[in-house]
């Protein structure tokens, strides 16, 4: 095994060579054959970290002072944590399990930044990998969750996945290493003990090279996995564009795709959605129709999809800006300059000159609210914002961002950058004129 694992490392982990590294060592079989390999194996710059989460009374205590013992014998630097493990899942919310690796990776990973170790090892071997696969296929998921746990995932790397326990445990034993047992690892109440110790030794005596072949069949999942992600890669960004904090995705062209849901799944399940039912009754139906994650919404706007983030949605629709008499420039979420002229020149969109007598100050920008009425500059009568959009073709997204110029009495006075209303116009009888531009 000591061959094997060295021909791994310098084929797979090459970079592990002159850094320094930390070993999260629970005292367990895994994690001391992982320390004894880095250490007196290939000559790592290696150091031992071990959690005690305080969940197993004078057992913690026990496994604690085993490491620190063992890190004493090997003349290796030992870090130690303990941790109040039920009081955070209490405050968290959380059962103790996931407590437990919460509170085990933020230390990891504030201990590698303090002390300038580069990459933290786990002992994660191939059984653990087959527990997982099997864990994520009986709950239900997409190719993602079938890969396994990842060798390498940012600075934490698992040196030993290829290796069987059957096989860790022979090296253990031929090399006189002594270990301790976690007696929690046997209680079947956990998913992950209950096909540890029920589900893969039935499967390892119906087909006794099962771990060989598992490790091939990940192998070829991972190598499919990377070339699928190839190509969702180039077709999102063929399809996929940003514009204003948001991605659009032409309708049309998704349709083409097939199979259609499989690729909407590959676009979209990174961003929390579930519900593909109604993510891909999208492509059908009407501008507005939404489809909401827990971080995300995407809906359909005429000839796209939109996606975008929750935090980016305009939170200004509560808020009101106010604009004083005399104000020559106003620079808030739309910028707007004032000036007295003499004569109606430059017309445009972004400009309107309107009677100032007719004007009740101060003036305000808000966003639309259900039941606002205008009169369009140009038409007669008044006309409920709402159907102004909708006659406009505005875009959920343009609704949104869509401002108001209104005065005291809450009459809206302009669109802005769209329609002026009708009621404060410039005629015969005004004295004084207001310009009013948009930047």
């Amino acid at each position: 095994m000591k061959e094997r694992f060295k021909s791994h490392i310098e084929t797979y982990f090459p970079f592990l060579e002159n850094n320094r590294l930390i070993i999260a060592l629970s005292g367990g079989l895994d994690s001391v054959v992982l320390a004894f390999l880095c250490r007196h194996c290939c000559g790592f710059d290696t150091a031992l970290a071990h959690c005690n989460f305080q969940l197993r009374g004078e057992e913690s205590n026990r496994d604690e002072t085993f490491v620190r013992e063992l890190g004493a014998k090997w003349n290796l630097p030992v870090y130690v944590k303990r941790f109040d493990t039920e009081l955070f899942a209490e405050q968290e919310g959380i059962s103790t399990q996931m407590a437990a690796r919460d509170l085990r990776y933020e230390w990891f990973y504030e201990l590698m930044e303090q002390e300038d170790y580069r990459y933290l090892l786990t002992g994660h071997h191939a059984d653990d990998n087959l527990e997982t696969f099997i864990i994520n296929l009986s709950r239900g998921t997409g190719l993602e969750g079938l890969t396994g746990i990842p060798p390498v995932n940012g600075n934490v790397v698992r040196p030993l996945l290829p290796f069987s326990r059957e096989e860790i445990e022979n090296f253990a034993r031929e090399e006189n290493l002594s270990w301790i047992e976690d007696s929690s690892n046997s209680e079947t109440k956990y998913l992950r003990n209950k096909i540890r110790h029920e589900v893969i030794p039935s499967l390892k005596d119906i087909n006794p090279t099962l771990m060989n072949n598992f490790n091939k069949t990940i192998d070829y999942i991972q190598g499919s996995a990377a070339m699928l992600d190839d190509h969702i890669r180039a077709v999102r960004s063929a399809l996929f564009t940003k514009e204003k904090g948001m991605i659009r995705v032409p309708v049309a062209s998704l349709k083409n795709l097939r199979p259609t849901n499989a690729y909407l799944y590959a676009f979209f399940h990174k961003y929390g959605f579930t519900e593909w039912n109604d993510v891909e009754g999208l492509l059908s139906g009407q501008t507005g129709k939404m489809v909401l994650s827990a971080s995300h919404r995407l809906f359909r706007d005429r000839d796209f999809l939109v996606l975008q983030h929750l935090n980016d949605l305009v939170k200004e629709e509560e808020v009101t800006y106010v604009i004083r008499e005399k104000n020559t420039r106003f620079t808030g979420p739309v910028t707007l300059s004032f000036e007295s002229v003499d004569e109606i020149t430059h017309t445009a969109k972004d400009v309107i000159y309107v009677d100032e007598g007719k004007l009740s100050y101060p003036l305000k920008i808000r966003k639309w609210e259900e039941g606002d009425r205008f009169e369009p500059f140009g038409l007669k009568g008044s006309k409920k914002i709402s159907k102004y959009f909708k006659d406009e073709k505005y875009s959920l997204a343009e609704k949104e961002r869509q401002w108001l110029l209104c005065d005291a009495q809450d009459r809206i006075v302009w669109v802005i950058g769209r329609r002026a209303d009708n009621r404060f116009r410039v005629d015969e009888t005004t004295s004084e004129i207001l310009k009013i531009r948009t930047h």
